[in-house]
């Protein structure tokens, strides 16, 4: 068999190619939804992506015999170790032909380059981190994903389990059906309940004064998140990038924020599932994408919880089943009678735990992968 060689990306003719390459895995699994290139350019350019002013990348293609064969992008991110005070790096990006020694191979020169920066573990895919898309579908092959999540061929996770790759954490994702949530009769009285003991007050995001609603997403979803495992706290910045980014994709009524007594205490961020559009444009936004945007949204029938923080001290209350009641009712409005909560650690109990008392049951699940370097 011919030899397969890995080169280091270094133009922005490389960058189109390592995108594209991911037309060439999927042209025969019809659940795929294509990304949208552009969108994709901005997350790998180092000069527009604020993650690079704290993370190291650098991206390889495999080939063999002058044709693409593989892709894969090893990253250091200087936050997450700082946070977690360790020293892992991540494999992201990673797209393969259905072949060990190409996987092997790649894998291999993620870890070479990871171990030349001082890592000791590698772990993912993270693309490029936790605050984007993350892991690896694990089941649930049989529907497309939700917005910004991931979807791969299963036999990834065979290519992973040769290699050595162990397990580091299980990802949930959770379908949810409007009339099941509705018929909780255990979701309505813990809202009741946590309604009239707290005077909680959840109101809907101010698009008008759009740069001080993400103020307050800022103040708060540090706050909230920070005892997660493998949590990164969002730069200044990246907030404010992801928050011009999806400003189009909002719909006011479902980005949500809750207040006690005039103090923010916590927020929840539930997206329409735009994939239902995405699929059909085929990674291109110009020049027709707008238009199937604003036509099409009304078609959406799915809608995607990406977010439901509340800051530690009110915790623990109930007033995630205020927030949960909240959405499927305003969703309802929205003509979304379909949702997912995702994604939710396997072993974050109270996430879980509010998932099930909506009826919600485990649909998916996704994988992170680690090996020591």
């Amino acid at each position: 068999m011919s030899q397969v060689n890995i080169r280091t990306i270094r133009t922005k003719k490389d960058i189109v190619t390592f995108i594209k390459f991911a037309w060439n895995i999927y042209k025969d699994y019809p659940h795929w939804v294509p990304p949208l290139i552009f969108d994709k350019k901005k997350i790998l350019d180092r000069d527009k992506n604020p993650f690079f002013k704290h993370a190291e990348m650098e991206m390889f293609l495999a080939e063999r015999d002058g044709k693409l064969v593989g892709r894969i992008a090893a990253i250091k991110n200087d936050l997450h170790n700082k946070y977690h005070n360790d020293k892992v790096g991540f494999f992201g990006f990673f797209e393969c032909i259905d072949d060990q020694e190409v996987a092997n191979k790649l894998f291999d020169k993620a870890k070479e380059w990871l171990k030349s920066k001082g890592c000791n573990a590698m772990r993912g895919p993270a693309n490029p981190s936790s605050n984007d898309e993350y892991a690896m579908l694990l089941d649930g092959f049989d529907d497309e994903p939700r917005l910004l999540m991931t979807y791969n061929p299963k036999y990834y996770l065979t290519l992973c389990d040769n290699y050595g790759f162990k397990k580091a954490k299980d990802l949930y994702a959770y379908k949810l059906e409007n009339k099941k949530v509705i018929s909780s009769d255990k979701l309505r009285r813990v809202a009741e309940i946590a309604q009239k003991r707290s005077g909680i007050k959840v109101y809907p995001i101010n698009m008008k004064k759009y740069k001080d609603e993400v103020e307050k997403i800022k103040y708060i979803y540090n706050k909230a998140w920070a005892p997660n495992w493998g949590f990164v706290p969002f730069t200044e910045e990246e907030v404010d990038t992801l928050a011009n980014d999806l400003k189009p994709l909002v719909e006011p009524s479902l980005l949500l924020f809750g207040e006690i007594d005039n103090k923010l205490i916590g927020f929840a961020l539930v997206m329409l599932d735009y994939n239902q559009i995405f699929k059909s444009m085929n990674g291109k936004l110009f020049p027709f994408g707008f238009l199937k945007l604003l036509t099409q949204k009304k078609k959406i029938t799915w809608s995607r919880i990406l977010t439901l923080g509340i800051i530690p001290e009110f915790q623990k209350r109930g007033l995630d089943a205020v927030f949960y009641w909240e959405i499927v009712n305003r969703a309802a409005q929205n003509g979304i009678f379909l949702g997912e909560a995702s994604w939710i650690l396997e072993d974050n109990d109270m996430m879980n735990r509010g998932a099930q008392v909506m009826n919600g049951e485990i649909y998916k699940k996704y994988r992170l992968y680690e090996i020591s370097i």
